[in-house]
């Protein structure tokens, strides 16, 4: 296992991709299997040490950046180990932490297989993906991570290591999980919370009879370091229908949205064959597209807003469901001469890097002005959807600050993203960030669907759940952290800690 105290190895380990700064540590640690996790964190145990789990540095609110002690980076602790394949739809990926998104899907996909979550940056390390429950634009068919994931292996701040399958540690009925350690047992009370409907990432899962590996899903590095991940695969697809939707009127691009998700869930729902079921509905606005545009000169000029749609194909029945979309899109006044859509596998990965530009570009403006990201990550239940546009606009067009809006539309997920160019600017944005939360809160939506909590969110989670919330988490944490070590200042204030 490699160490380090010297600075400018311990320098990248304090940024990630919310710009967030003053990040500082005394060492990096480089643990190259389970033993080497397990013997960190009881030397951190017994000094009281913090230890901050680092990924890949992907995240957008400040989760590996530490405020003192040690980074733990994952990067040596393995990729993946091996594909089980089946004929029907059991097979299985069984990997480390440190294999990144994009290195995964092309093993699986090498073997006809594929990984549904689809979150945006494929550079990400699978294990942090399963600590923030990431999603992507794939989610309004396949669901969120959580939803294939099959098995973990976790080291706990103990030193204890848990090996949780999905469905043999289940809740009571008292509303307690039993977990069963490789030295002890860890009785844990469920925090009483509601649970936002729709996606969520803001902290710790609870339900009813819910299996212990979901209350890791998502914890942030504030619950134990993952060492292992076992992944439910399916058959890769074998054609594809996709396109970028442009459009004159935003109200015509919402009407398509409406209209595609509606079809998409009444096909679903009755198992039809051959109809609309699209497993991506992506927005771009005008704000979007302007900012796009240096790299796509084909945007339309007239194109207020866009939507890129992608469904699969049963060979069958790929003529009827293609007219279907045309037919949609002419209902809805689309500019279709001007339109994109895919004859082929060439056409279609170009659409999805069209679709993953513009959160990169976005990343690029805000590093130009040294501004930390201002991006939203709120859901809301389905009949709240056109009053979340709403709000957004009301709060948007009069601020005086530059923005855009993108993201699943047909989950109700809109990423605003707020452009400062000065802290002037930055300040209004976080104003305008917080009078939004607050009303998502109100509506019973989430201030996080898929990026998590992490440090700068956590004043709102504590507007979502509020003191008592917070401290049944807390409550959760210290049995399982007892040192209170890990993740320090991810999800949970100190405050709450230390009551």
């Amino acid at each position: 296992m490699i160490r380090s105290a010297d600075p400018g190895v311990i320098r990248p380990y304090l940024k990630d991709a919310s710009n967030l700064t003053g990040g500082y540590a005394q060492e990096v640690v480089f643990p190259e299997d389970e033993k080497d996790v397990v013997q960190v964190l009881e030397e951190a145990c017994c000094t009281k040490t913090p230890v901050t789990v680092a990924g890949n540095g992907t995240g957008l609110v400040g989760a590996r950046i530490p405020f003192g002690g040690t980074v733990l980076s994952t990067e040596k602790l393995g990729g993946l180990k091996y594909i089980h394949q089946t004929a029907g739809d059991t097979s299985y990926a069984v990997t480390g932490p440190a294999v990144t998104l994009r290195a995964l899907q092309a093993a699986v996909s090498a073997k006809g297989l594929l990984y549904p979550p689809d979150p945006t940056e494929e550079n990400a390390f699978l294990g942090a993906s399963v600590a923030t429950n990431a999603s992507g634009s794939r989610t309004f068919k396949y669901g969120v991570t959580r939803r294939w994931v099959r098995r973990l292996k976790v080291v706990l701040a103990t030193g204890d290591i848990l090996d949780l399958r999905r469905g043999e540690c289940l809740a009571d009925k008292k509303e307690r999980l039993f977990l069963k350690g490789s030295r002890n047992v860890f009785e844990l009370k469920l925090p009483q919370y509601r649970m936002p409907e729709g996606k969520h990432s803001a902290g710790y899962y609870v339900a009813p009879g819910m299996s212990a590996l979901d209350l890791f899903i998502g914890s942030e590095g504030t619950l134990g370091v993952i060492t292992e991940v076992e992944l439910a695969l399916i058959p890769i697809p074998q054609e594809l229908f996709s396109g970028i939707v442009f459009f004159e009127r935003e109200a015509d691009a919402l009407q398509f949205v409406g209209r595609a998700r509606k079809e998409s869930l009444k096909n679903r729902a009755s198992r039809a064959t051959g109809q609309i079921d699209a497993r991506a509905l992506e927005y771009f606005d005008s704000h979007a597209l302007d900012i796009l545009r240096p790299a796509y000169a084909q945007i339309p000029q007239k194109a207020q807003a866009a939507l890129f749609f992608e469904q699969e194909l049963p060979s069958d029945f790929e003529k009827k469901a293609v007219d279907q979309w045309f037919h949609v899109c002419q209902g809805c006044h689309a500019l279709l001469d001007q339109s994109w859509f895919s004859q082929g596998m060439k056409e279609h990965d170009a659409y999805r890097v069209f679709r993953h530009a513009i959160p990169v570009l976005v990343n690029k403006i805000l590093r130009q002005y040294n501004q930390q990201k201002i991006g939203t990550d709120f859901t809301v239940p389905n009949e709240r959807f056109f009053d979340l546009f709403e709000l957004y606009r009301q709060n948007l067009s009069d601020s005086g600050l530059r923005y855009c809006i993108f993201g699943h539309i047909a989950d109700n997920h809109l990423h605003i993203n707020l452009l400062p160019e000065n802290d002037r600017e930055a300040e209004r944005g976080w104003q305008i960030y917080r009078k939004i939360a607050l009303q998502i809160i109100r509506w019973g939506g989430t201030i996080s669907a898929e990026h998590g909590v992490g440090k700068i969110k956590r004043e709102y989670l504590l507007d979502m759940f509020g003191p008592l919330g917070l401290r049944e988490m807390a409550a959760m944490k210290k049995k399982l952290d007892p040192c209170v070590i890990l993740g320090r200042g991810n999800i949970i204030p100190d405050e709450y800690l230390y009551d």
